[in-house]
């Protein structure tokens, strides 16, 4: 990841959201009592997951996991792909795994 897209994705993170469900409305509730925020606080997601990996760390460790794994196996596909090219050529005859 190059630092500019690494500074924007930490960036995300520091951004408020849409409240818009009862799952999101109750993590926005509980962060702000664990972090004893005042009334007008905005939670954000990375408070969010500070808190979960907190409270809940197996839940963030599962995401994190399957996470990673998804990236790896992406990352051979990209590696599986780029090297036909390089064989043959030409992207003509190469199924990309998606």
């Amino acid at each position: 990841m190059q630092g500019t897209k690494f500074k924007e994705f930490i960036k995300e993170r520091e951004e408020t959201f849409n409240k818009d469900t009862e799952l999101k409305q109750y993590l926005v509730n509980f962060v702000g009592e664990q972090k004893e925020l005042k009334e007008e606080d905005e939670v954000t997601v990375e408070m969010i997951v500070e808190v979960m990996a907190e409270e809940f760390p197996e839940f963030v460790l599962s995401v994190a996991e399957e996470n990673f794994l998804r990236g790896y196996d992406q990352a051979l596909s990209d590696f599986e792909f780029f090297k036909d090219i390089n064989e043959n050529g030409s992207t003509e005859n190469i199924k990309r795994k998606t």
